[in-house]
């Protein structure tokens, strides 16, 4: 019988038993190696260099695009990968659009999150890219440029999983972007607006709509009659919500009208004898089909904006 392969991760023997990539190795091990790049359902970029690792006999490659080799002498956490890490961290602050108290993912960014465990504190070097205007065109998403940090996992969404390709790298060097096609906005390209690329987004250059604020008006407005009227004005208003939002929305709607939103979709559904726009999105949001993947509404999302 052939012995068992092993590699050696900060003195530590760990088997390698078909993971596709060192960091997968490094990560069964229980320790915490940070990426921003890397998702396990998306192919190997390497683009963030925060999964840096140190090999006897190789020096500092990234782990995320490496195969591990049985008798690899690994370092995970070394004084110069530290720095190295944090220096990266600095790079990407120092262009970045630092509005946190306001930012949509504040307290949930992961360039945040980062920032506050490696001890960043301060930012050495000086903003080298113009504020850019931030992409509200689409009804479904708002795509901040100021915000991206390049890892990509936005283009390999949208093109490995979901097959569509909206937004793409474009440019070279330190002109390098994260676009939709052409530098056009995103209502303008195949953007089925399935919100696919914000959940993965370690920031917040790319989040789904949120227009909680403006069913709070249709709810307000005195002559926006009763359910199922009032969720028909709703849907037809094109408004979405966030489903992380979706509690708040939800307790507004019963205290003001005595009735959950999905039974108000149900019942506007059967005055019209037809689904409703966006409906099942709605109906998505507050649980019904939680257990669906978000994939599997990207065809009625396209539907509903009127894309083929």
């Amino acid at each position: 019988m052939p012995a068992e392969a092993v590699v050696e991760i900060n003195g530590r023997n760990v088997p390698v038993n078909g993971e596709r990539n060192l960091l997968e190795v490094i990560r069964k091990a229980n320790i915490d190696l940070p990426t921003f790049c890397y998702h396990s359902q998306l192919s190997a970029y390497g683009a963030c260099r925060l999964c840096l690792v140190d090999i006897e006999g190789k020096g500092i490659v990234s782990s995320c695009s490496l195969v591990p080799e049985p008798g690899a002498k690994i370092r995970t956490h070394t004084p110069e990968l530290r720095e190295m890490r944090r220096m990266t961290l600095e790079l990407l602050l120092a262009n970045h659009e630092m509005n946190c108290p306001t930012c949509s993912k504040s307290a949930d960014c992961q360039l945040q999150e980062l920032a506050r465990r490696m001890g960043v504190n301060a930012i050495r070097f000086k903003r080298t890219h113009a504020p850019r205007p931030i992409d509200t065109s689409s009804p479904f998403l708002l795509r901040d440029p100021g915000k991206c940090v390049l890892c990509g996992d936005c283009v390999r969404m949208c093109k490995e999983v979901q097959g569509i390709g909206a937004i793409d790298f474009a440019f070279r060097g330190a002109a390098v972007s994260v676009i939709p096609a052409f530098g056009k906005n995103l209502d303008q390209v195949e953007c089925v607006g399935c919100g696919q690329c914000a959940t993965v987004c370690p920031t917040a250059a790319l989040v789904v709509r949120s227009d909680v604020g403006k069913v709070y008006s249709v709810l307000a407005d005195k002559n926006a009659g009763k359910p199922p009227q009032v969720i028909e004005k709703i849907v037809e208003s094109g408004l979405r919500t966030y489903y992380k939002e979706v509690c708040l929305l939800e307790q507004a709607f019963i205290h003001d009208t005595g009735k959950s939103v999905a039974q108000a979709v149900k019942e506007a559904e059967g005055k019209v004898g037809a689904p409703i726009k966006i409906a099942g999105f709605v109906r998505y949001a507050l649980g019904e089909g939680i257990e669906k993947q978000e994939s599997d509404f990207a065809a009625e999302v396209a539907a509903a904006s009127g894309k083929k």
